[in-house]
């Protein structure tokens, strides 16, 4: 597993988190900013990671 920096897109502050394996990729994840809490969807590809609002 890798670190990996992403941005929140309702506050817009970068936090890093702790990505799935290579094997379970792509997925996609259910979480709540570490900064504003508020919800967002992180995508994990077999490349990169980012986040995502609910509504997109």
């Amino acid at each position: 597993m890798e670190m990996h920096d992403v941005m929140c897109p309702s506050c817009g502050e970068v936090f890093s988190v702790m990505g799935p394996s290579p094997e379970e990729c792509p997925t996609e994840w259910d979480y709540d900013c570490e900064v504003c809490c508020r919800p967002m969807i992180l995508v994990f590809d077999e490349f990169d990671a980012y986040a995502k609002g609910l509504g997109e």
